[in-house]
């Protein structure tokens, strides 16, 4: 799932370079923060001793997907993100929300 997180914020990075400079600060600087998040989270988490801190951080990183998500649904409808990376950015997503979800509840199940 954090490899798949990696891959998800390098495509966001690759796509964002062909927005508007006027974006540099908006849109642009959002997608790649989220984007970046998500990973991050993940991997802060595992480094954690507890399966609770664990699973906060999975939550966390849910958060910045779904505003990542959110972030990429306005890209598109003001047409500085084309739909066939659109849809490929947002089948990533759902893929690796459903990993996460997957992992927490097999986390919970344990505690």
């Amino acid at each position: 799932m954090w490899q798949q997180a990696i891959e998800l914020a390098v495509e966001c990075y690759r796509c964002t370079e062909t927005f508007p400079k006027s974006e540099v600060y908006g849109l642009t600087s959002q997608i790649r923060r989220a984007s970046t998040s998500v990973a991050a989270n993940i991997a802060e988490g595992h480094g954690r001793d507890n399966t609770g801190s664990f699973v906060q951080f999975l939550r966390v990183s849910q958060g910045s997907l779904k505003e990542l998500e959110t972030h990429m649904i306005i890209a598109q409808r003001v047409d500085i993100l084309a739909q066939e990376q659109f849809q490929s950015l947002m089948q990533q997503c759902d893929e690796i929300g459903r990993m996460m979800r997957a992992l927490i509840r097999s986390l919970q199940e344990k505690t």
